[in-house]
């Protein structure tokens, strides 16, 4: 093989083969390194879902055996699955008993939980921030924040109807109070949790404080407010069915009330499945969104 001088420092020379001259000595080593730390990763997603399909299939598989075999229970107290897939299924195309078809109901909740929930993250993210970043807005906001916010979403419901009615603006107010809290509290704290070192070395650099709000601090808070995101997201559909099933129309939550004084255990199961579903798909979407904004993310 024919070597070449790559460079000579302090009188030693160092050589390399032709074919490899510009490669640092240990490039292959990190490669591999790199490949097997991937190859563990995948090891661990696959056995990850290994274990979740495990343990849904034993919940289920518990589930009918305790149901349709021993009839441990009566079936308008807990029916068994293949019954609730059969009411799912039903559910589909039929309004009856409850007066709207599955996605009429789920189009419904989707409705007011999204309006409430996008409200109250479009509002409390910058205002968390703001508290946090700007002393005069803190000191005269968290006062009045730390008077509301222990106050129990719920609590606001029949207030809310009071003002609104039952219809989108009641629930949809509701909703944001349940989301609002939660970002603004998240943005708060990430923004304070920012190290006072990256301001100083951004301030020497000459970088004016709104440079360092958006250069610095956000990118150092995006986790949390993510943290947030996801807290006000399970909060806004607890706080939807709960308001659901004391004054709407309709709804998943109106559904599972309804259905509970018909007895229709099976149907009740069916809303309870469908909120945890969509929750499940709101939770990866913006755990995606997550990996792409927040820097250090899996791309």
């Amino acid at each position: 093989m024919r070597i070449i001088d790559a460079d000579s420092t302090g009188g030693v020379t160092r050589r390399y083969p032709a074919g490899l001259l510009g490669t640092p000595p240990f490039c292959g080593m990190e490669e591999r390194n790199v490949t097997e730390i991937e190859r563990k990763k995948k090891r661990d997603r696959m056995k990850f879902t290994t274990i979740s399909v495990l343990s849904l299939c034993a919940f289920f598989g518990i589930w009918y055996v305790a149901t349709a075999v021993l009839h441990l229970m009566p079936d308008y107290c807990l029916p068994s699955p293949v019954q609730v897939v059969e009411a799912f299924i039903d559910k589909l195309g039929h309004r009856a008993p409850d007066g709207g078809t599955l996605f009429e109901h789920i189009a419904a909740s989707l409705k007011v939980a999204l309006s409430g929930y996008v409200l109250g993250a479009v509002i409390g993210i910058p205002l968390g921030i703001c508290m946090a970043w700007f002393r005069r807005v803190d000191l005269f906001v968290t006062p009045l924040f730390d008077l509301v916010r222990p106050v129990p979403t719920i609590a606001w419901i029949p207030l809310m109807i009071l003002w609104f009615g039952i219809g989108l603006g009641a629930k949809a107010a509701i909703i944001f109070v349940s989301a609002f809290i939660p970002c603004v509290i998240n943005s708060y704290a990430g923004i304070k949790q920012t190290k006072p070192v990256h301001l100083w070395v951004a301030q020497t650099f000459g970088a004016s404080r709104t440079k360092m709000l958006f250069t610095v601090a956000i990118p150092t808070a995006m986790p949390l407010i993510f943290t947030g995101l996801r807290i006000s997201l399970q909060a806004a559909w607890t706080t939807l069915c709960a308001a659901e099933m004391l004054a709407a129309n309709k709804g998943l939550g109106y559904m599972i009330q309804l259905n509970r004084s018909l007895a229709r255990a099976d149907l009740i199961i069916v809303g309870m499945l469908t909120i945890g579903f969509i929750g499940t798909i709101f939770a990866v979407v913006l755990g995606k969104m997550e990996s792409k904004m927040v820097k250090g993310g899996k791309p």
